[in-house]
């Protein structure tokens, strides 16, 4: 189903959409959870634990989830499978559309953490996997850059929107916008037929007997057995491909790295300078243009030229200094300058994406991006546990010493050890019949 870019029209508005719905409720969400849980303070601990308690438990959903939704679409195609997340995702931000009251909070909480373990990392998966089975290996890198580039659109647009919205009308355009993504990807997405052959093969999950028929008649019962990919599976795919596991170790530390910014980095900043909902909706504006511009232009333009490795150690080296620069923020303007560095981090995923994907045939391409969201699901279980604990405490009394900003800190340290990992990168594509051949005999 090689169709070329220009083939890709529809999953990107599909991907605009969702993104919009999903990403213009952040900069509300913050002050609605102090709202809830501290009201009329700048400092909540509990917000903080409870923020990243959230994210390990749907860290710890998506570990299992995604890799699954993934070897799942392999059979059944990505669209189908897609249905799942995207329908879900609606549920909690109708609730917070409908009232912003404490038990509707706490609802939203719930429902958003459950439903969370299955859409979190899967939209992003399966949108990989399809592109991967769309586009040649030679224009990959770009159509990879250019999804991400479409979700950072989304990403400033919703941010846009939210600056001027109320925050009841945030949740109503959100909720609106995210059936609109289901609903656009229904009808007008094609299916994508991940198979060699060009047709769906059987369902992965299931157990009995399948009667093969020729002319109408039943000649033969085979007995049909096919099981959830284990975690030996999954080993066994890493480990068919150095630069796979590579990819792998690169895209748990930035992952670490990311999962803690999101736990830290608002509720630093709230504390420290009183950041309000507009000045948080300001800052995501500036980070999503950045990532706009980074990855619509200059992806499509340096990729072909200096190749995905070299593009993937710029973006953690640059990230590791936009992580330096806001641990010792010295004044409100600082975070805004510090989002300069910001648009070399986006070139990061698409990189180890389209790694990763040349290291799988055409059939596997849902498993591998599955088995890479995966482990980055793992390290956002990991990194709330790490980082939210050191957020509440250097911004507490009990504090060892004056460092507000040392956890911040801390993830730019992992940044540093993603991208010493990715200088050892050197991508080598493998025959696919040979990763085919390696999991099927560990799987006997």
């Amino acid at each position: 189903m090689e169709e070329g870019i220009g083939g890709l029209r529809h999953l990107y508005m599909t991907v605009f959409l969702s993104g919009f719905a999903s990403l213009m409720v952040i900069p509300a969400i913050t002050d609605i959870t102090m709202l809830a849980l501290c009201p009329g303070q700048d400092e909540c601990s509990l917000a903080i634990y409870l923020s990243g308690f959230q994210q390990a438990i749907i860290g710890l959903g998506t570990v299992v989830m995604t890799p699954l939704i993934g070897n799942l679409s392999d059979v059944y195609g990505r669209k189908s499978l897609l249905t799942v997340p995207l329908t879900l995702s609606i549920i909690p931000l109708v609730i917070l559309a409908y009232s912003r009251e404490t038990n509707f909070f706490y609802a939203y909480f719930a429902l958003r953490t459950v439903t969370a373990m299955v859409c979190e990392g899967s939209i992003n998966c399966l949108t990989l996997a399809y592109v991967a089975d769309t586009v040649s290996e030679r224009e990959r890198v770009s159509a990879f850059g250019i999804l991400a580039g479409f979700l950072s659109a989304s990403f400033v647009c919703g941010t846009l929107a939210a600056r001027f919205l109320s925050t009841a009308s945030t949740f109503q355009v959100a909720a609106f916008a995210s059936m609109l993504a289901t609903i656009y990807m229904r009808v007008f997405l094609k299916e994508s037929l991940p198979a060699r052959d060009g047709t769906l093969r059987q369902p992965i999950l299931k157990g009995g007997s399948d009667a093969i028929e020729e002319d109408g008649y039943s000649q033969e019962t085979v007995e049909v057995f096919k099981k959830v990919p284990s975690a030996g599976d999954l080993i066994c795919l890493l480990r068919s491909s150095k630069t796979l596991s590579q990819a792998a170790i690169v895209s748990f530390f930035q992952s670490l790295a990311e999962g803690g910014l999101q736990a830290s980095l608002m509720y630093f900043l709230k504390a420290r300078f009183h950041f309000n909902k507009n000045q948080f909706a300001d800052l995501m504006l500036i980070v999503g243009i950045s990532g706009t511009v980074s990855q619509l232009l200059f992806m499509p333009m340096l990729a072909p030229v200096i190749g995905e490795e070299k593009l993937l150690s710029i973006g953690l080296l640059v990230g590791s200094f936009n992580m330096f620069l806001n641990s010792i923020s010295w004044a409100v303007w600082v975070p805004y300058a510090a989002t300069l560095f910001s648009a070399f981090g986006f070139l990061v995923q698409p990189s180890i994406r389209s790694i990763a994907s040349k290291q799988v045939g055409p059939d596997e391409q849902g498993k591998a991006q599955g088995c890479i969201s995966g482990i980055s699901s793992f390290a956002n279980i990991v990194s709330p546990l790490i980082f939210s604990s050191l957020t509440a405490l250097f911004l507490s009394e009990e504090a060892p010493f004056y460092f507000p900003g040392f956890s911040i800190m801390c993830i730019g340290l992992a940044m540093i050890i993603a991208f010493v990992q990715s200088t050892m990168i050197r991508a080598s594509p493998v025959p696919s019949h040979k990763i085919s051949s390696i999991i099927s005999v560990e799987s006997t």
